[in-house]
């Protein structure tokens, strides 16, 4: 795959826009060899090339790849500045229905439930959804990335029955297509990570008494050290609780907690002081 993409990348003419192409496809050889590092720089060579060609629904899903090396750095701001970008180009050029923008749109779903928004990750999730009868064994790189992000995505939603189903379209492709450096191992980590999610029996009857003590005030303006003030606790204190509430409903922010334990019951109705202020929903703690 590497040998053919840089023979032909030296053999293309300067103006062809497959040259941005063929440094993609250079770039993934590198992720799918687990080695981010070095594909780093061949993809932003790649989205500068297909930018000054015009071919940007490439240089979109170009931007995607690169929020894959930017948090296995454990860089999230720079994924989310990354996606943003995506999407905007997205957006802008009226690119939604290309099937590549799946990947675009489960990344974007991504930096909006690290922002803590999950209304804009769900709309975000849906929009990818769509793209999914795209998503072939035909292209299948690019296909099984945006099944695991979307995966990942559902997971941290609390959509176990989301993640099943496109897990399951993913190991469809990776069966006809079980060549794809790490994916496969990834596909395998996240199927196991959403069965123990139904084992541990995620909501109400898996939060102790404490995590249930700190839930209504989770769904209120108060920052943690607040909250702490409040029940008499340390703050590092009440932040384990809080993480702990957020592992055992499948999710990763504070905005998504409450909507999780809204869903299920475990909190009667929403505090009148979520969303108001300037610091609501989400916006104070992980």
């Amino acid at each position: 795959m590497r040998g053919d993409a840089t023979l032909a990348f030296r053999d293309l003419s300067p103006l062809s826009p497959y040259r941005a192409t063929m440094l993609h496809t250079e770039g993934l050889s590198y992720l799918l060899e687990g080695e981010p590092d070095r594909a780093d720089p061949i993809l932003a060579h790649a989205f500068d090339t297909a930018t000054d060609v015009g071919a940007l629904p490439l240089a979109a899903v170009v931007l995607a790849e690169r929020c894959i090396v930017a948090v296995g750095r454990d860089d999230w701001p720079a994924a989310v500045a990354l996606a943003e970008q995506a999407l905007s180009i997205l957006q802008d050029g009226e690119f939604e229905d290309y099937w590549t923008s799946a990947l675009v749109y489960a990344w974007a779903a991504r930096a909006a439930i690290h922002r803590g928004d999950a209304v804009a990750a769900r709309d975000h999730v849906v929009r990818a959804a769509r793209l999914r009868p795209l998503l072939t064994y035909a292209l299948p790189v690019v296909s099984v990335q945006a099944l695991l992000e979307l995966a990942r995505a559902y997971i941290a939603l609390a959509d176990p029955d989301g993640a099943r189903a496109v897990l399951r379209q993913a190991g469809d492709i990776l069966q006809q297509r079980p060549d794809l450096g790490v994916l496969p191992e990834e596909a395998d980590e996240l199927r196991a990570k959403v069965e123990r999610i139904g084992r541990q029996g995620v909501g109400g009857s898996s939060l102790t008494t404490a995590e249930l003590r700190i839930l209504p005030l989770l769904a209120t303006h108060l920052t943690f050290r607040e909250i702490a003030e409040r029940l008499y606790l340390s703050p590092y204190t009440v932040k384990t609780q809080a993480l702990s509430v957020y592992r055992k409903f499948g999710v990763s922010s504070r905005s998504a907690a409450i909507e999780r334990a809204l869903g299920v019951g475990v909190l009667g109705h929403r505090s009148s002081s979520v969303g108001t202020g300037t610091r609501g929903q989400g916006q104070r703690g992980p």
